[in-house]
């Protein structure tokens, strides 16, 4: 990652989760895999003929809250999204050294937020399945504030309900747009996962501080 960070400048720290915390594997494949199968089976639908009809879907409402709407794409596209979810669920896996960053985070007395786009009915599948949320303080969704991650807003709602010094915060995130809004709202400490999907190659972090795995990040 270059320069260890300073962990007596950092007071909070914002966590992402499908990516960062989790291996964006089991998104990925759900979204661009799995869901096709079921939209194509229950539409009549060639398997390549559906899959061009929901990328082109997906593209459309990249970024937005619908995107990351469970509600929204089970209206959408007439599945049961959370059932679907449910059949792929043994793919949800936690990226390795996580359990021992936030361990040693709250015990070095930093307050651990989980700020996520992920629904709330995402959210609830995926603490249960890994047990990670009593490591946190508190959890918010982009849902619940009303604008996603990449929006101005979101920040400024976070800022309301769970009150941080960007200067002395720390976020990380596996989404590029999403440390460009948090840089433009002066969080001070960002630093990227390079590895959000293990099935898939590193991406380039685009010149933030970026990491391959928790372990680079423990507190000394």
């Amino acid at each position: 990652m270059g320069a260890p960070l300073d962990w007596r400048a950092i007071d909070t720290v914002l966590l992402d989760m499908d990516g960062t915390l989790l291996d964006l594997h089991f998104d990925n494949h759900f979204w661009q895999a799995h869901v096709p199968l079921r939209y194509a089976e229950a539409k009549g639908l060639p398997g390549d003929v559906a899959r061009d009809e929901l990328m082109a879907r997906y593209h459309a409402r990249a970024g937005t809250l619908e995107w990351y709407s469970v509600d929204f794409w089970e209206t959408e596209l007439e599945l049961d999204i959370m059932r679907l979810k449910e059949e792929v669920s043994h793919l949800i896996a936690v990226h390795p050294a996580v359990v021992d960053f936030l361990t040693a985070a709250r015990a070095a007395g930093k307050r651990l937020v989980l700020a996520t786009n992920a629904h709330h009915k995402s959210l609830t599948l995926k603490m249960a399945k890994t047990g990670l949320e009593p490591h946190f303080d508190a959890l918010v969704t982009s849902h619940e504030l009303g604008a996603a991650k990449e929006a101005q807003d979101f920040w400024r709602k976070l800022r309301e309900v769970e009150p941080f010094d960007p200067a002395r915060t720390l976020l990380v995130d596996d989404s590029l747009p999403v440390l460009d809004a948090a840089r433009a709202f002066g969080i001070a400490h960002l630093v990227c996962v390079r590895n959000p999907d293990t099935k898939q190659p590193p991406k380039d972090p685009r010149g933030y501080a970026a990491i391959d795995s928790f372990a680079e990040l423990l507190p000394a």
